[in-house]
């Protein structure tokens, strides 16, 4: 309820603010996204800043968590697995995708000045559609 309020939030200053964006990016959307998906999927985020991985579950498996309110995401390094979340501007969101680390990797772009590789969440429903 509280993302949803923030969303709420944002769009009431962009409508008293005409020609200005209030956008809910960068760090803050990952750590949501981290935060929705941690919860809805019962795992348990690790520290802060843990190199290529953002929770575990019970089992063991390790996971990348990636949050985005436009059409892409970046990978810094190759994850163990994968989940990938489109948070839209009411704070709903969906689950794009939730599978291997592996097969994304290996179709995102070149790697930019940032150190990260970019992959459009047109591209990942594709490869989720041929391999689960």
């Amino acid at each position: 309820e509280k993302v949803k309020e923030l969303f709420v939030i944002t769009n009431e200053l962009e409508s008293l603010y005409p020609g200005r964006r209030f956008t809910i990016d960068g760090h803050t959307i990952g750590s949501i996204g981290e935060v929705l998906v941690a919860e809805k999927l019962k795992l348990d985020l690790l520290p802060n800043s843990t190199e290529k991985h953002d929770a575990i579950d019970s089992e063991g498996r390790l996971y990348q968590i990636k949050a985005t309110t436009k059409d892409r995401v970046a990978l810094s390094a190759e994850p163990d697995n994968l989940i990938v979340i489109k948070i839209f501007s009411d704070g709903t969101w969906d689950i794009i995708y939730n599978g291997p680390g592996k097969p994304i990797w290996e179709n995102a772009g070149k790697k930019q000045k940032n150190g990260q590789r970019p992959i459009t969440l047109s591209k990942i429903q594709k490869i989720k559609s041929e391999i689960l």
